[in-house]
């Protein structure tokens, strides 16, 4: 069975060590995107900084990359563009799912993250009635272990 996923969440990347990531779920896009400016090959490294300015540790920070391919993607403009893709891991709903993630820069768009359908399909449905489904179990689960913890 399918989960059930808003619009919107707030989502980690574990292995990038970033934390409560806005996303913004995409059904018309086919490839996930994330939000990057300066990318560059160097001595067969793929380096860019992610961008996100509601997150100090996030923003502007540089990545670097030994394993990376290239893609060429429709943009929603309908342009076509060439693209740097990385396999990294999403966390959602307490789970661990391998995601590739295109490196655009979206300093026009709100979200940082845009997950496609390529990623959603066969494991989600999406509910544009809601938001923050998978943040919010995330917090009800830590709330819950706090309390948990404090009844010792």
């Amino acid at each position: 069975m399918k989960r059930k996923i808003g619009r919107t969440d707030k989502v980690d990347f574990p292995l990038l060590h970033l934390k409560d990531i806005d996303i913004k779920i995409d059904t018309g896009a086919y490839t996930s995107s994330i939000h990057c400016q300066e990318v560059r090959v160097e001595d067969d490294l793929l380096k860019c900084k992610f961008l996100d300015t509601e997150h100090v540790d996030y923003h502007n920070k540089e990545f670097v990359f030994d394993q990376y391919d290239v893609r060429v993607v429709k943009s929603s403009n309908g342009q076509t563009q060439v693209r740097y893709r990385i396999l990294t891991e999403i966390l959602l709903f307490g789970k661990i799912y391998p995601i590739f993630l295109t490196l655009s820069d979206r300093k026009e768009m709100k979200y940082p993250v845009l997950i496609g359908r390529k990623f959603l399909t066969k494991r989600f449905v999406v509910d544009i009635s809601k938001t923050d489904l998978s943040y919010k179990l995330k917090h009800k689960s830590l709330n819950s272990n706090v309390a948990i913890d404090g009844d010792k």
